[in-house]
């Protein structure tokens, strides 16, 4: 079962297309908001709603199927990672694949802490991405390859989301690597290219960021 977390970063038509006949979709503080308005009623909206107003709220607490709101002040987690796991506390349906959208932005720190959101779902055995309009995210370890299909994205780039990464090999690229090492502060893995419909990573230690972007039309 595909989850789908929609956040309060940024957001705009071209998200619509991740969305999916069957999807659960949960709307975290002004993600709802964006679900709602677009005639989506999300399965859950939760956060504390700070950054909407109060004829906003009521739109959303009467346009979605469960509603939770909590105090802005007395709260340890961001509203992207409650709703995250919310979706990890989930067992009927057990989310299987987690797609966040809205979960960058502006705010580098909520930014960065969503992006290690990815590491959360790696743990819990749960597929997980992070897209915007021109970036789409995944976070590979050693315990299963990652295969990456050609889409819009023109480029793949690898970054070490440890403090080393070993044994990554690429097939499938115009720049292949065979069992090397990547250390935060390098820009060897930044602009790579599929040259064939799919393209497959594997490692053997650490964790790499895998990031497929493309230029603003």
């Amino acid at each position: 079962m595909r989850y789908v977390i929609c956040s309060g970063g940024q957001l705009g038509d071209w998200a619509l297309a991740e969305l999916r006949e069957g999807d659960v979709l949960v709307g975290a503080d002004r993600g709802a908001l964006f679900l709602v308005d677009r005639g989506f009623s999300p399965d859950m909206a939760l956060g504390d709603f700070d950054s909407v107003s109060a004829g906003e709220l009521m739109r959303i607490r009467t346009g979605s199927r469960r509603f939770e709101a909590c105090d802005p002040i007395a709260k340890d987690w961001t509203d992207t990672e409650m709703a995250l796991r919310w979706v990890l506390a989930q067992q009927d349906p057990k989310p299987d694949e987690v797609v966040l959208l809205g979960v960058l932005g502006s705010r580098w720190d909520h930014s960065l802490a969503n992006i290690h959101l990815l590491r959360v779902l790696l743990e819990a055995g749960v597929r997980g991405r992070i897209v915007d309009e021109t970036n789409e995210l995944h976070l590979v370890d050693g315990s299963m390859p990652l295969t990456l299909a050609r889409t819009r994205h023109t480029y793949v780039s690898l970054l070490p989301l440890s403090l080393e990464v070993t044994g990554i090999t690429l097939n499938g690229f115009q720049y292949p690597l065979l069992d090397a090492t990547l250390t935060i502060g390098q820009s060897l893995g930044i602009s790579n290219v599929l040259l064939e419909q799919t393209g497959t990573i594997r490692l053997r230690d650490g964790l790499l960021l895998a990031i497929q972007s493309m230029d603003y039309p």
